[in-house]
């Protein structure tokens, strides 16, 4: 009894803390949720589709929010969806076929360069939104192929694809990132429902641990949401950024320890 007290509480707390972090910076929750998982040894599959649980809910609450606001294009958020749809169902489908020491070193991967993009990415962007540009073919196809990957990625590591949508949506349509944040999370939010719906179909939630997570989610993803405008960006982006990349070596210190 104590020992599932002591797993609710951490499953909640991770779940709060990855809806809240998530929808800020518009990167969705699963970033955080996934290496906790890992590190308690969920297999790759479980992991996925039980982070991609608490990933939909922070979007479902974010979404809710951000449509209060009035800050969401619905045409760009549902035209991203559509193209990471079909990623999102092989992404799911490839989890079942990954192995666990694997898994790690990917997701270590994919956590590196998502710590390093939070960091830096303000420069990155920060000239790249002020207008909306031409849709060119070769900007047509690129965008395309980063939409579906975007949602093959999520998922695949039950991360969410707004790691990916918010930068697709700066620097090829030059949305202006306080539009961009709210746009990712109804691309995330659609494309991890279709995840899910996946995921489910192949037997792989845990979902009392996903249904945990998603509460805590839920109410950070909220909280997220109404903060997003008060609090200094930078801080968060440092804060967020170093706990990602000390957990992407803690991954990879243990897959070397274990060869």
């Amino acid at each position: 009894m104590t020992s599932l007290l002591y797993l609710t509480i951490i499953l909640l707390v991770v779940g709060l803390a990855a809806g809240t972090f998530g929808s800020m910076v518009g990167v969705g929750g699963g970033l955080l949720i996934t290496p906790v998982l890992a590190l308690m040894g969920f297999s790759p599959s479980n992991i996925a589709s039980t982070s991609l649980i608490a990933v939909t809910s922070t979007g479902i609450s974010s979404t809710i929010e951000y449509s209060r606001q009035k800050r969401i294009d619905y045409v760009i958020g549902l035209k991203i969806s559509a193209l990471a749809i079909p990623g999102a169902v092989i992404g799911a489908s490839l989890s079942s076929y990954i192995s666990f020491e694997n898994f790690k070193v990917y997701l270590a991967i994919v956590l590196i360069f998502a710590g390093l993009y939070i960091l830096y990415r303000n420069s990155i962007l920060r000239e790249k939104s002020q207008e909306k540009k031409p849709f060119s073919k070769s900007i047509r196809v690129l965008f395309y192929i980063v939409s579906f990957f975007a949602g093959l990625i999520s998922s695949l590591f039950g991360i969410g694809g707004g790691i990916i949508f918010v930068p697709l949506m700066v620097l090829m349509l030059g949305i202006a990132m306080f539009r961009a944040g709210p746009n990712s999370q109804l691309a995330l939010l659609i494309t991890s429902l279709a995840g899910v719906f996946t995921h489910v179909l192949l037997g792989h939630p845990n979902y009392l641990d996903g249904l945990l997570l998603a509460i805590g989610a839920f109410v950070g993803g909220n909280v997220g949401a109404r903060l997003s405008s008060r609090v200094k960006e930078s801080i968060l982006q440092k804060l967020l950024s170093t706990s990602l990349i000390g957990v992407a070596l803690k991954l990879l210190f243990d897959f070397i320890n274990n060869k």
